[in-house]
């Protein structure tokens, strides 16, 4: 089993930052790809970023720019600069956890509880 506990999110105005972490935790194996999704009320939950292990990143395009993932072995960051009102959502911490041999690899999803990010015009 494997625990995400994030933090960062809180209420910015428009133009402001902030910064999001993710630590993982418990019987990791391999956490690959590491990822930031948010939700909006009324609207589906999408990717904002995610990282591999090998440092490849894929940005959602609505974010390309202004938001930076990075990560520290088994922790992801969000650095969300420039932020807007549309930024404004639940943001999840995403973890696709590998394990197995190489010609039979299990995966297993997990996801954090959320952190909220309000951002005021």
């Amino acid at each position: 089993q494997v625990q995400l506990s994030e933090s960062g999110g809180g209420s910015v105005q428009a133009g402001g930052s902030l910064r999001l972490s993710c630590e993982a935790s418990g019987r990791i194996f391999e956490l690959n790809p590491m990822a930031w999704y948010r939700q909006a009320p009324g609207k589906q939950r999408e990717l904002v970023a995610s990282m591999t292990t090998d440092g490849r990143t894929n940005y959602a395009d609505f974010v390309r720019g202004r938001f930076t993932i990075s990560r520290a072995k088994n922790t992801v960051y969000l650095q969300m600069n420039s932020l807007n009102p549309e930024d404004t959502a639940v943001y999840y911490c995403n973890a696709n956890q590998r394990w197995g041999p190489v010609e039979r690899v299990y995966t297993y999803e997990y996801w954090g509880q959320g952190t909220q990010v309000t951002v005021s015009s």
